[in-house]
């Protein structure tokens, strides 16, 4: 299927600049709200906790329930609506670790029900403990990390035929990685000080291919981690399960534009570096559109159909596709025109 016309030729490398500049401004935008807010916004999977998911036959007043949670120490609880308004349903979040059993179950209807004056059912009760929590988000965060470095492999070997050399290097930063973990070391500070390294030994090994990958997967979740924090939204696994979906995503529709430079660069020898790179992004420009508009009528459809549960992901997801889209035409590919102002100079 032919989307769009094969002698297209849109400049995107002639609007690299602007590009970069919008995608300074919103990674300074996320840094920003991170470091506003505190952070990110852990859900019960990575602060602990406990979470009561209720159902109630009837319309029913926020400030009730919180009242009759806090006759029985949970004052400090949140509370927000969960689905549908029509639903009638509401998550309560406390940072306490509570046991969960029946009795606590019997209290916490008991409460409700009499503070509230309806009728209702306790769907879920979760509890997870304050170090569950934390190794949660370590592990969160490894994964993230790692999964780049096997990506900078990949790349590498396949484009530049480095497998040793990015392997070496690779294996060398987990190695590092993890021994400092063991040393108590601040896991987001030591994760954020590898991948800068990585990104300068990128740079002086020549790794150009690896490079441009990395710094557009960077530049991807960057920005939806910034959009949830600005959205107020919970970090929880399925979030990281989504981030590593747009991690994978955005990284093949990369890799499809490296390739078709790569073939370009091969054929047209003679041609300037950035004329190669444009004709490469609009001759792919077809494929990259279809395969991100098909996907997002699926995560569209999870979003307003799916449900409370797979809500957060969804949202994740669009974001991110629609992003790791942007970021395979205006990051990725323009930062092999650096190396070539680098051989100039």
């Amino acid at each position: 299927m032919q989307f769009i016309k094969p002698d297209v030729n849109i400049d995107f490398i002639g609007k690299r600049k602007i590009a970069f500049i919008v995608s300074s401004v919103m990674i300074l935008i996320s840094i920003a709200s991170l470091i506003i807010h505190g952070g990110p916004r852990y859900g019960i999977d990575f602060a602990g906790g406990t979470l009561i998911q209720v159902k109630f036959l009837n319309p029913t007043a926020v400030n009730d329930i919180k009242t009759g949670l806090a006759t029985i120490g949970l004052k400090k609880s949140s509370v927000q609506t969960f689905g549908a308004a029509d639903n009638h349903e509401y998550l309560i979040r406390t940072d306490k670790s509570l046991m969960t059993d029946q009795e606590f179950s019997q209290e916490v209807f008991n409460a409700l029900r009499s503070s509230t004056g309806n009728d209702l059912e306790i769907r879920r009760i979760e509890m997870v403990g304050p170090q569950v929590g934390r190794d949660l988000r370590e592990k969160a965060l490894f994964a993230m990390f790692f999964s780049l470095l096997f990506i900078t492999i990949y790349i590498s070997g396949r484009f530049e035929l480095k497998w040793i050399l990015s392997g070496v290097m690779a294996g060398a930063l987990m190695g590092a990685v993890y021994a400092l973990s063991l040393f108590h070391v601040s896991i987001p500070f030591l994760i954020g000080a590898a991948l800068i390294v990585t990104l300068v030994l990128f740079w002086f090994l020549k790794l150009k291919y690896a490079m441009g990958a990395i710094v557009a997967l960077i530049h991807d979740v960057s920005i939806t981690v910034g959009i949830f924090s600005i959205c107020g939204k919970e970090f929880t696994l399925p979030i990281i399960a989504a981030l590593l979906t747009i991690i994978g995503y955005s990284l093949n529709d990369t890799i499809i534009v490296f390739d078709r430079i790569r073939e370009n660069l091969r054929k047209k020898q003679k041609n300037p570096l950035h004329a190669i790179i444009n004709r490469s992004i609009n001759e792919t420009l077809s494929r990259t559109i279809l395969t991100s508009l098909t996907t997002i009528v699926v995560v569209v459809s999870l979003f307003v159909l799916g449900g409370g549960i797979i809500h957060d992901f969804a949202f994740a997801m669009i974001v991110g596709i629609v992003v790791g889209t942007y970021s395979s035409i205006y990051v990725a590919s323009p930062i092999l025109i650096a190396w070539q102002v680098r051989k100039k100079q």
